[in-house]
This record gives structure tokens, sequence and C-alpha cells, in this order.
């Protein structure tokens, strides 16, 4: 994620924070710091194991509270699964998503037709689109080989 386009976010999260009568705690700051730093869209437990390197007595308790409050407060998405573990993504701008069937690994892709796509779709009569997501599945360069 670019630099600014974080900071923007980080700025976001306090004064999401304030308005909650939270802080900025700097466990919070370390998940927030690593979702903005990676490609992919990791679990919990990777976002843990990552921050715990640089913070060796965080429990995973605390990273599970603090990506929910980062949730909460719109700077990050939350990406559930039926059969996989939630993961975490940075990105709140409308975007897709690849998955792969194989190991799970989640990542963005952007599409100049998406939208347009979108259009052709036409739902029951009656129903009324609020948002929508688009996520393509199938296996990554690592697991098609």
């Amino acid at each position: 994620m670019r630099k600014e386009k974080r900071a923007e976010q980080r700025e976001t999260l306090r004064r999401e924070l304030d308005a909650r009568g939270a802080h900025m705690t700097s466990q919070r700051a370390a998940v927030f710091d690593y979702l903005g730093q990676v490609e992919h869209h990791p679990s919990a437990e990777e976002v843990y194991l990552a921050v715990k390197r640089k913070l060796p007595k965080i429990s995973l308790a605390t990273v599970y509270k603090n990506l929910e409050k980062l949730v909460e407060c719109g700077v990050a998405s939350k990406l559930s699964y039926g059969d996989a573990s939630a993961r975490y993504d940075i990105r709140t701008d409308h975007h897709y998503h690849t998955r792969c069937l194989g190991c799970g690994s989640v990542h963005d892709f952007d599409s100049a037709q998406g939208l347009e796509l979108l259009r052709q779709i036409a739902p029951a009569d009656g129903f009324t689109v609020k948002d929508y997501r688009l996520e393509l599945l199938g296996h990554c360069r690592k697991c098609s080989r």
C-alpha cells in the first residue's frame, strides 16, 4: 500500500478510536502496520506470528481484538469463508480477490471491466443491491505446479 494512503488510514483509525474512547496502542499500531506491508490477506495467526517478532509479549487474543477493532473502525475488512479462517485486508475500496483452493491464499486484483460485468447481472425483481464482492477461485502459481 502506498505510504500516503496508509498515513491517511492511520489518521482515520486514530479519529475513530478517539470517538470510541479507545487509543492507538503499540500493539494496535503493529497490527495495522503489518497489514499495510503485506501483499496478501493474512489470517489472525499469520499476523500474530509476524507481530510477535516485533512485540514478543503480544498474545494471539490481543491480535484478534486489535484486528476486530481495525475492522470496526473501517480501516480494514474481514474476509470470511465457510471453509477457512478469516483473513484481513487493509484495502477498504471496491476491489476483487483471487483465492487459491490449494493453500487458501487470498490476493487483490483490479479489473476495469468488473463494474461493467456487474451491471449485466440482473437480480430478481424487487432485489436492491447494496454492495458486492467478486472472488475468483482457482490455484495459485505455487499450487498449480
